[in-house]
């Protein structure tokens, strides 16, 4: 089981988890009933449809993809809760069928913490466009 000791951790583990291709280590980061919407905004609960989601695209056109994830934000809420904001950019490999290209992403994740581990209860990813062209934007 992947082990987050501080909400700080959860984008590394996300990024290395992505990286290897590992879906058990994908679902290891998340509550057994989280949710997860994609870039897309497509909408699952639980960790067996959340690793079912991911598992076909890392089979294929993402399966020589990169993340490289940059934490923004901390927010403690409550004890054992805290909301995290992080830049994800992910870097599509030859596999992808629009060939090599950068997108970045926003990532907003609730957490929760059982026992002295946290994990992503809620996560939602939305690509960075240009709201009048609808064209990625990259930033900076």
């Amino acid at each position: 089981m992947t082990k987050m000791k501080n909400p700080e951790d959860v984008p590394g583990a996300f990024q290395a988890a992505w990286n290897n291709h590992d879906m058990a280590a994908l679902g290891d980061l998340f509550d057994p009933d989280a949710t997860f919407v994609n870039r897309f905004g497509h909408y699952v609960r639980g960790i067996e449809q959340i690793v079912a989601l991911h598992t076909p695209i890392h089979e294929t056109i993402y399966r020589d993809s990169t993340l490289l994830n940059e934490l923004i934000d901390v927010d403690p809420v409550a004890d054992g809760v805290a909301v995290i904001h992080f830049w994800s950019r992910l870097t599509a490999g030859a596999a992808h069928p629009a060939g090599p290209h950068v997108v970045d992403t926003l990532i907003l994740a609730v957490l929760t913490r059982r026992g002295e581990n946290w994990r992503i209860r809620a996560l939602e990813n939305v690509t960075l466009t240009n709201p009048r062209t609808g064209e990625a934007v990259l930033r900076g």
